[in-house]
């Protein structure tokens, strides 16, 4: 118990890429481009979904609930790392790792959630287009996504408590760029099979859950898609998924990646930089996915544009 209180003391040393100096430059800069971009669009998306009364449908709902936890997520992580990777302090202190770890995987989990809520609205919307409104009332969404927020925090208040509890043992240097449940394991002294046990556990819920609901919206939507005959149709339908689809393959499959990979010593700086790609890669590309070929966001985005160039 003393030596984990040892650790309270001194932190964590954040090694990230501490073994490679130039990388540490490339990547304060570039880092910084994406992290100014994932703000603008995740926020312009937030702006957009409120402001115009074109887009307060179940599906920009939650795509704006989907942007505020990107951004949420990418700014619990994104600041510390940019000053870690321009100075020689790589700390962070126990109780910054606490937080940090707590507010991350809460984040990420509910991300997930959402994603598979995200799925149902999109099978409504296409398998019951007559019945739609009714379906997704606005009680429901709301109701939906206060559970993805809820499910998502008591998973990461659960898997941050037991690990905090495991005795470190003095060790404080953590082989990544943020507080992450996989190498904050590697740091305890004692056996851990159990708190791998417990947090796979864990992501049946807000791992494989969500992704058997969006195989399951996704197949009824393809068998729905394939009665319609006209072709027009067809791609109107498809496209309405599209955006939707390519999100969850490009953060599912990084997450699932990241977090189920055989832990070994050649892994562990191609772990750092898959958790680069899903914790900001993906934050910063999300909006494109979703705008750039989405005429209402478009749209939207002209309204504005004129509306406070005509008032200038």
């Amino acid at each position: 118990m003393e030596q984990r209180n040892g650790s309270s003391f001194t932190g964590f040393i954040l090694l990230g890429f501490s073994d490679r100096p130039q990388l540490e430059q490339v990547l304060f800069v570039v880092l910084l481009i994406f992290y100014i971009f994932t703000l603008l669009g995740n926020s312009t998306i937030i702006v957009l979904s409120h402001v115009d009364p074109q887009l307060h449908t179940p599906m920009y709902f939650f795509l704006s609930n989907l942007s505020f936890v990107d951004l949420c997520y990418t700014t619990s992580i994104v600041p510390q790392l940019l000053v870690n990777l321009r100075g020689s302090n790589k700390s962070i202190s126990f109780g910054g790792c606490i937080v940090q770890l707590c507010i991350a995987l809460g984040l990420g989990g509910t991300e997930c959630i959402l994603l598979g809520v995200m799925a149902l609205d999109r099978y409504a919307a296409v398998c019951k287009p007559l019945h739609y409104t009714v379906i997704m009332n606005p009680c429901l969404c709301a109701l939906m996504a206060s559970a993805s927020w809820i499910i998502g925090f008591a998973n990461s208040l659960l898997q941050t408590v037991l690990i905090f509890l495991l005795p470190l043992c003095g060790r404080n240097e953590l082989d990544h760029f943020f507080c992450e449940v996989p190498p904050l394991l590697k740091l305890a002294c004692v056996d851990t099979s159990m708190n791998e046990s417990e947090l796979f556990f864990a992501s049946v819920i807000t791992l494989f859950m969500p992704v058997a609901l969006i195989m399951f919206s996704y197949s009824q939507i393809v068998r729905a898609v394939l009665r319609i005959k006209s072709s027009a149709g067809q791609r109107k339908a498809f496209g309405t998924c599209g955006s939707h689809l390519t999100v969850v393959s490009l953060f599912y499959g990084t997450a699932l990646y990241a977090y189920l990979q055989p832990s070994n010593k050649d892994s562990k700086d191609q772990a750092k930089f898959i958790s680069l790609f899903y914790t900001i890669i993906i934050p910063m590309i999300n909006p494109l996915i979703y705008t750039l070929r989405n005429k209402d966001v478009k749209g939207a985005m002209r309204k504005l544009l004129w509306k406070n160039s005509d008032s200038g």
